[in-house]
């Protein structure tokens, strides 16, 4: 079956769903008809780590998607489209699938892109990414036999291939150069260079305060339109300013005054002072886009006994989480899918932390545990105002049902280094982590980093359970909708029998921009400068 793709209304495959001021480099003087654009930009977090492959955080991750692309990407209705690629060819018994890349890639150091930079990309993002993992173990051999077409060589088909290629969660599959993408996994790449529609300015970058990015004028966008991730993409601005403000009110008042241009999260309670300003556009991401969750540490006690993570998930309410972080009621609702509501999969079962807490139960389950009054820490950033209020919130009803809690508190870079210990509470481990997703990331079992049963390979928090694993390797190989569904059923009860994690509501995000400059953003779950 061979495959090609005039416009985003061509279906490649079934889909299932599932950052900076600028320096001089030699800019050519701007036109009399053109006038430079420059945008600056403040986002939810700072960017330190450019690494898209070595990090799962958002701001990296949108770092990314203005530097990198993508072989195939998700459009507005959440359907895989090429971007990179112009056609493929899947063979009779689906074991070899062929990639024939788009002519006329370049890197922003001026090389082409090949399919030896696309082998060597994927090769590393299967190293890191849960679905990339699956997809390379499912993979016999990965190979370029020339510089446009890039072949798989399958042990067995893989119903998910195309959707792997397109996930635009974190680790997102982005394309580097060969030489790049050979750095290992675990160290991090020291050149930024992609072919996306923006060049990253590495002599302007200070990590945490600034970064600038330029739009790469020898970029050849798609014909079709923009469409979520998919599509052309026609850069926004020629020169973005990513700029680090940490405090939100500072950040608002900056963006009233025109100061800056873009502010990625708008606190609920600082939404009144932006919608009556001049020159400010308030906008959602969509609806229901965000849903807090709450990880716990299977390592360590007490969380690595099933009854205490029980007894925490009978003592929380998502209502208390949304009323204390959100507050306006008409931007979240309580949702307890683990595939978020937004997933055709989604479902309430097993969801007890919807309705009002049971604190008697929680107490009654958390004294046949045999819990002995260990220490539960709970990590809590201070720079991330959309996260601010979640530690205290399950510290008061830990509390409640007798447990001992510490919050500890940090900033977001130093918490992302400290999650990955897997050391006991006395020695500088932890007990409880709490996060924000877009439910782009939870929509699949495969790319729903919460559901990972690898234990101590998987991802923080280390969650181990041999049935998730059998249920996601059933959900990746079969192509049948309904099986999907049911597997998909199955996963949901089994979360909430062991609390892999605990999903703490849902909302919508809202960006506050200048529509003179941005107001052609094409409109996505994330911010995307094109």
């Amino acid at each position: 079956m061979k495959f090609t793709f005039p416009g985003l209304g061509r279906l490649c495959a079934p889909a299932v769903l599932a950052p900076t001021l600028v320096c001089a480099i030699g800019i050519a003087p701007v036109s009399a008809l053109h006038a430079e654009t420059t945008a600056k930009i403040v986002m939810q977090a700072p960017l330190r780590v450019v690494d898209p492959i070595l990090t799962n955080a958002y701001i990296t991750r949108n770092h990314g998607y203005m530097v990198f692309d993508t072989l195939f990407a998700l459009d507005a209705d959440g359907k895989p489209q090429p971007e990179m690629v112009e056609s493929w060819q899947e063979s009779a018994d689906r074991l070899t699938v062929t990639l024939t890349l788009r002519k006329g890639l370049m890197f922003h150091d001026g090389t082409p892109v090949t399919g030896e930079d696309v082998v060597a990309s994927l090769k590393r993002w299967g190293q890191r990414d849960v679905l990339g993992l699956r997809l390379m173990a499912a993979t016999r051999s990965l190979e370029s036999p020339d510089a446009g077409t890039v072949v798989f060589h399958l042990n067995q088909p893989f119903g998910m291939l195309i959707e792997a290629l397109a996930k635009p969660a974190a680790p997102v599959p982005f394309i580097m150069p060969s030489r790049i993408a050979a750095v290992p996994v675990s160290q991090p790449i020291t050149e930024v260079i992609g072919s996306g529609p923006y060049k990253f300015v590495a002599a302007d970058f200070q990590p945490g305060v600034k970064a600038t990015y330029v739009k790469f004028t020898d970029y050849v966008p798609r014909k079709e339109p923009a469409s979520g991730f998919a599509g052309g993409k026609v850069a926004v601005a020629d020169r973005i300013e990513l700029v680090s403000i940490s405090d939100s009110q500072t950040a608002v008042n900056a963006l009233r005054r025109g100061e800056i241009d873009f502010v990625e999260d708008v606190p609920p309670d600082l939404l009144p002072q932006l919608k009556d300003a001049k020159n400010v556009a308030l906008k959602s991401y969509g609806d229901s886009t965000n849903i807090f969750t709450m990880r716990m540490n299977w390592l360590q006690p007490p969380f690595d006994n099933p009854k205490v993570r029980r007894a925490v998930l009978a003592a929380v309410y998502q209502g208390d989480y949304l009323a204390a972080q959100i507050g306006d009621e008409t931007m979240y609702r309580l949702c307890g899918a683990v595939l978020s509501c937004n997933s055709p999969y989604a479902s309430e079962a097993g969801a007890i932390q919807t309705k009002e807490p049971d604190l008697a139960h929680a107490k009654t389950l958390l004294k046949e545990s045999g819990y002995d009054g260990s220490k539960v820490v709970i990590l809590h950033p201070t720079d991330l105002p959309v996260l601010s209020s979640l530690a205290s919130v399950t510290a008061q009803a830990l509390r409640t049902i007798g447990m001992n809690v510490e919050i500890q508190s940090m900033d977001w870079a130093t918490l992302l280094s400290r999650y990955s210990k897997k050391d006991p509470v006395a020695q500088g481990g932890w007990s409880i982590f709490q996060t924000g997703f877009t439910s782009l990331d939870l929509m699949n079992p495969l790319t729903n980093p919460n559901l990972d049963g690898r234990g101590e390979a998987g991802y923080i928090g280390w969650t181990k359970s041999d049935e998730m694993e059998r249920l996601r390797d059933q959900f990746a190989e079969t192509g049948d909708a309904a099986r999907r569904k049911e597997i998909a059923l199955a996963i949901q009860k089994l979360n909430y029998e062991q609390v892999f994690f605990i999903p703490l509501g849902t909302y919508s995000k809202m960006k506050g921009y200048n529509p003179a400059k941005l107001g052609r953003m094409t409109d996505a779950q994330i911010p995307l400068f094109w």
